[in-house]
């Protein structure tokens, strides 16, 4: 499933399982249109894709167009942000949290 270098991937029901399969961490970003903190995160999310652009795939994915993959998360409030290392969740951070914790979690990932 190619996705340009930097770019954010539209997560739905048929392109999530493989996007976390992927060897590459991977950040998802559950969001809806009327939610202005995730609007707020919005730049930082761009921001943070060019930032790690090839090391990390970064998906955001709507949680009123996709509410059985939000409930297979156990996300409650949005924005929630899940980590995924070799499909599994290595980090969860809620809320609009600002650039500096989800920068300190990629880091990490990536060892």
């Amino acid at each position: 499933m190619p996705h340009e270098p930097g770019s954010i991937v539209v997560g739905n029901a048929e392109n999530l399982d493989k996007l976390l399969s992927s060897d590459t961490p991977v950040l998802v970003d559950f969001w809806a249109e009327w939610c202005t903190p995730c609007r707020y995160m919005e730049p930082v999310l761009k921001a943070l894709a060019g930032s790690f652009s090839g090391r990390v795939v970064f998906v955001q994915l709507n949680v009123d167009e996709s509410p059985a993959i939000a409930l297979r998360y156990d996300v409650r409030a949005i924005p929630t942000f899940i980590l995924f290392r070799d499909g599994k969740q290595v980090k969860r951070l809620l809320g609009a949290v600002g650039r500096e914790p989800l920068e300190a979690a990629l880091r990490e990932a990536l060892g």
